[in-house]
């Protein structure tokens, strides 16, 4: 009897042991498909940060079951890792939501700074006009009109930025020819503010 009993015993710690030693494959398939599928929605990029962690989470996941596999067969164990791969499915779900909600929000940006954008070249060619013509201004005004051009033709890639959901690019695009048209402006009130005080 007593001889059935520590075999029983053997073989529960045997199963047990076999339990939390099973490399948690399905769960690490599946964080690693869940993080390729936040890239799909660019949460890489729109929220960087947060992807980035979770990658990290990942590769520390893999870090460790590489750790456990060069234990002794009976010493693995992977329930702590499981847990985290399981952890990082669930959350690349949330990111999603969240990746979505920031390029709306990115896109609302992008288009009210592009209305700003378009105010300004307005006020840029109107000050240009009043600008004074004097012959040592004639190539700064000259310079100043092939940047507001350049400036009408970013209007134009930045609408195609827009088109094709690139916001961030749009959005980086947009900040960059605000402050450019706003220093043409700032240089342009000047420079006629010069010519009203003589």
């Amino acid at each position: 009897m007593k001889k059935v009993t520590f075999l029983s015993a053997l073989v529960l710690m045997i199963v047990l042991a076999t339990g939390c030693a099973k490399l948690p494959q399905v769960e690490l398939d599946a964080a690693t498909a869940a993080l390729d599928s936040a890239k799909v929605v660019e949460a890489n990029r729109y929220l960087a940060d947060e992807f980035n962690a979770l990658q990290d989470s990942l590769n520390s996941a893999n870090v460790e079951i590489e750790a456990q596999k060069s234990k002794l067969f009976i010493s693995r164990n992977y329930k702590a890792i499981t847990e985290k791969l399981v952890n990082i499915t669930t959350s690349v779900e949330g990111l999603k939501v969240r990746a979505e909600e920031r390029k709306i929000q990115v896109r609302t940006e992008v288009q009210d700074t592009l209305v700003v954008l378009n105010e300004l070249i307005l006020e840029d060619k109107a000050l240009l006009a009043k600008a004074p013509k004097g012959k040592e201004g004639k190539a700064a005004l000259e310079a100043i009109m092939n940047d507001i051009t350049v400036l009408e033709a970013s209007v134009a890639e930045i609408n195609t930025l827009i088109t094709n959901g690139d916001y961030l690019t749009a959005q980086d695009k947009t900040n960059a020819s605000k402050a450019k048209a706003e220093a043409i402006k700032e240089e342009l009130t000047a420079a006629i503010g010069k010519t009203k005080r003589r």
